[in-house]
């Protein structure tokens, strides 16, 4: 498939420059044929995102035997991802939203790729395990920082309002399946053949889904200009004015941020510790019983969540009111099963409320993740990157954290309460100021002109499109 296909001369993905008018210029949006492609391959793309991002989490406990590493040992390796993670979250955003959001995701899923088939073989080169792991972490996490901002700018960009919702909600589920893929797949290949096999199967596997990607996807006159287009994004963004003080004296904007900070970093506690949790807990149970239903669980809650959001929209319910619902579920009634896995000594009730509480958590997808879209939909890239940013930094504390507590307490209730803290946190501040009107216009300037702005500007007719705000 033509990147410009559907009989349109527009690019896919191509950035907000391109046929963005809504008063009578090329159409901005996808069609039905596209965005089905679209999102069976962006699907793929997360999967493959967090196959590689679980291998240490999934060969946590194997690698600590080989290197000999304590609790605290791992966790900074586990946590070190997340250094990286914040890093580029703002600045792959703001590029996404200028060149589009397809060829920022490529080049970083190429470069993850190649990191993930090479770091057990340059691990058997370096004495120094410890250092050269956390690097390697910390490498990975720069790396894919640029993945959900310049989804968030591509989606934006692509997805009408009415369908974001099920379109994010089912591109997310991508984290989940990949979870379960390398869980299963990753449990046996670690039981049969080691934890390197685990590295190879995610890093190869990624190779191809940018090969397949670019092949069929893109032109080939946007093959050769990938690393052209990155020199005049970044170019842009220096002379670009974005209107920060604007943006960022809104209530929604600090509430959306705060909440996205809240569940990215107990999301990624969770995805770090529960391997472990479950291999210490209940020693003779199987990996890719825990490593597997949970995310399994977390496929069809989260497909589930997009669509009971979009239909309800288009039925005529306010748009915030459905956003803060689906937090509720997503931080609130998740936190609740959390604070049960952290009680219980059955192991299939730790399944169950396991499952339950990574299954809920997925209804964050059509809240908080949404909600950027709907409140700067212009630069949604760049504020997205904003709130992964924090959520990041906090993960890198709270996973730390979790493994300091574990250490010192011997108890892993404190990890599932620092969770519910987190969480709630989130939920109060989204439930208490979250709106889901567009923030972004500067209504000195009669609400014509958007986030960007010296370099060239978007212009929107002054009405807003039908539909519930």
């Amino acid at each position: 498939m033509a990147a410009g296909g559907g009989g349109r001369n527009v690019p896919l993905g191509s950035g907000p420059r391109d046929g963005m008018r809504r008063d009578g210029g090329a159409e901005p949006y996808w069609s039905r044929p596209e965005s089905r492609v679209w999102t069976v391959m962006l699907l793929l793309g997360t999967c493959l995102l967090y196959c590689a991002r679980v291998t240490v989490p999934i060969c946590a406990v194997a690698l600590s035997s080989y290197f000999n590493w304590d609790k605290k040992q791992s966790g900074v390796v586990l946590s070190s991802f997340f250094w990286g993670y914040c890093l580029t979250q703002i600045i792959g955003g703001h590029i996404s939203d200028q060149i589009g959001g397809e060829k920022v995701l490529l080049l970083s899923a190429s470069a993850w790729g190649f990191l993930t088939v090479l770091t057990p073989l340059l691990t058997h080169i370096s004495s120094a395990h410890l250092v050269f792991m956390t690097s390697s972490r910390f490498l990975m996490g720069l790396l894919q920082g640029v993945y959900f901002p310049s989804l968030a700018s591509l989606l934006s960009q692509r997805v009408r309002e009415s369908e974001r919702a099920f379109t994010y909600s089912t591109v997310g589920t991508g984290s989940q399946f990949g979870t379960l893929v390398i869980g299963g797949a990753g449990s046996l290949l670690l039981d049969w053949y080691g934890w390197e096999s685990v590295f190879y199967f995610s890093g190869l596997l990624t190779l191809l889904w940018v090969y397949c990607t670019c092949k069929y996807l893109l032109s080939e006159k946007e093959l050769i200009i990938p690393i052209d287009y990155l020199t005049r994004g970044l170019s842009i963004s220096k002379q670009t004015k974005v209107p920060w003080k604007q943006l960022f004296r809104k209530a929604p904007i600090w509430a959306v941020i705060i909440a996205q900070l809240s569940t990215a970093s107990t999301f990624f506690t969770l995805l770090s510790w529960l391997p472990t949790f479950f291999k210490e807990t209940f020693p003779g149970s199987k990996g890719w019983v825990f490593n597997v239903v949970p995310w399994l669980v977390a496929i069809p809650t989260s497909l589930f969540s997009g669509f009971l959001s979009d239909h309800l929209i288009n039925q005529g319910y306010r748009t915030i009111t459905i956003r803060k619902f689906m937090q509720v579920i997503g931080s609130g009634v998740s936190s609740i099963f959390a604070l049960c896995l952290g009680q219980t000594s059955s192991f299939c009730k730790a399944i169950v409320f396991a499952s339950a509480s990574v299954g809920l958590q997925t209804f964050n997808h059509s809240g908080i993740s949404v909600n950027v879209q709907d409140l700067a939909p212009s630069c949604a890239g760049l504020l997205f990157g904003v709130a992964n940013t924090g959520g990041a930094l906090l993960g890198v504390i709270c996973v730390y954290l979790a493994g300091y507590l574990i250490e010192t307490t011997g108890s892993w209730i404190s990890v599932f309460n620092l969770v519910a803290a987190v969480n709630s946190i989130g939920l109060c501040t989204f439930l208490l100021f979250g709106e889901a009107q567009r923030v972004d216009t500067d209504s000195v300037l009669s609400g014509t002109r958007l986030c960007f702005g010296k370099g060239w500007r978007l212009q929107f007719p002054l009405q807003e499109p039908p539909g519930p705000a």
